[in-house]
């Protein structure tokens, strides 16, 4: 009785929970790497983009503009294809395509046997024709003096009138015959002469410095000046200076009014499209061609370059020069930097490399660059062939052309 009281008078306590660690320091460490790393992913520096670009350049105010646009070709003014003056067989050849020859330089040599011969002999008559000569010169010096003695025996009455005539007959007589002696020897030497000039004709040079473009001969075969047929040769080999290099044009006559001597052409070969060679008009030939109604003009580079090569395509673009005051000042920039939107030009600046999108105004071109008069400075740099999606604001790495 008594111990069941007790048991009421016990107070009843809650089990007590186990203890357990903290977790919102970690929570909080946990949200604050999460907002570091989404800042991190949305303040991150974007990749630079490789863009090609130019520089601006400024030109004068007086812009010239193309008044009409041709073809032609490269030619030289002097190319010669080299033969011999007589029929022979090529001995020695010494030229090879592209070696390049001096004025009188030997290029072959033909066979000389035969004009040897005739030389060695012509030498011989020369001899000949001299030892007759101081004979005859001996015999006159001799009859000289027995005229002499005679014309001082005739004149003491020591001999006869018809001994001084047989004395004065012989003098003359050996004197004419001196003389055609004299003549013989100037006939030998100028025979030597011939037969030395053909010697030499054996020998054959350049006429003049140049290229050589073409090898024609090989030794054993026949040269010829004329066309003969079957194997004979008619050339060693040609050679063209180099620094005659000129442009023929046809022009059609319609438009023969453009062009002036003198007139500043930009030409572009064929081979090179990317490069703009200065040229200037030589002459406009007096005559036209009534079968192509065209009229021929002669065209000169302004400085040669060893990529200039005969028979090559060229095309030009005839210049016009504006009048003072008419042409506009602005800067050149090649024609891949302008871009279009919705019939507004624009071009892509690289300013610190950041891309700058500039409205600008473009006023003709000049080639493959546009003038651009408003927009953009002298020394700036734009953006040719840029890549599409290339935004303004957009970082990039440049690469100057």
């Amino acid at each position: 009785m008594l111990a069941s009281k007790l048991d009421q008078l016990k107070i009843e306590r809650e089990p007590e929970e186990e203890s357990r660690p903290a977790r919102w320091p970690l929570l909080v460490i946990f949200a604050i790497a999460m907002v570091a790393l989404a800042a991190w992913w949305l303040l991150k520096p974007d990749a630079a983009i490789e863009v090609s670009t130019a520089i601006a350049r400024e030109i004068s105010n007086k812009v010239a503009s193309t008044v009409l646009n041709a073809s032609g070709y490269v030619t030289a003014r002097r190319q010669a294809t080299v033969s011999s003056k007589f029929t022979g067989k090529v001995m020695e050849v010494l030229i090879e395509e592209g070696m390049e020859v001096e004025k009188d330089q030997i290029l072959a040599r033909l066979d000389d046997a035969n004009v040897a011969a005739s030389y060695a002999l012509a030498e011989a008559q020369l001899r000949a024709s001299e030892t007759s000569r101081k004979e005859t010169q001996a015999l006159l010096s001799e009859a000289r003096a027995i005229f002499r003695r005679t014309q001082r025996l005739l004149d003491r009455g020591l001999v006869s009138a018809a001994e001084m005539d047989r004395a004065r007959a012989g003098s003359e007589s050996l004197s004419a015959q001196l003389e055609r002696k004299q003549a013989d020897v100037r006939v030998a030497e100028r025979q030597l002469d011939v037969y030395r000039q053909q010697r030499e004709d054996t020998i054959i040079r350049a006429p003049f410095s140049g290229v050589v473009v073409a090898k024609n001969a090989q030794p054993g075969e026949v040269i010829s000046p004329n066309s003969a047929g079957g194997f004979t040769r008619t050339g060693i080999g040609t050679i063209v200076d180099m620094d005659s290099l000129e442009i023929e044009i046809d022009v059609n006559e319609t438009y023969i009014n453009r062009v002036k001597a003198g007139q500043k052409i930009v030409a572009t070969l064929d081979a090179y499209p990317d490069w703009s060679i200065p040229c200037h008009v030589i002459a406009i030939i007096p005559t036209a061609d009534r079968q192509r109604a065209t009229v021929e003009v002669r065209v000169g580079f302004d400085e040669l370059d060893s990529r200039i090569l005969p028979d090559m395509g060229v095309k030009v673009a005839f210049q016009q020069q504006a009048n003072p005051g008419v042409g506009r000042a602005g800067v050149m920039v090649p024609q891949t930097a302008v871009l279009n939107n919705g019939g507004r030009q624009y071009a892509l600046i690289v300013v610190n490399n950041v891309v700058e999108r500039r409205a600008i105004a473009t006023a003709g071109e000049r080639g493959k660059a546009i003038l651009v008069i408003s927009g953009i400075s002298s020394g700036e740099k734009v953006i040719i062939n840029a890549p599409s999606g290339l935004n303004d604001g957009a970082r990039v790495k440049e690469t100057i052309e």
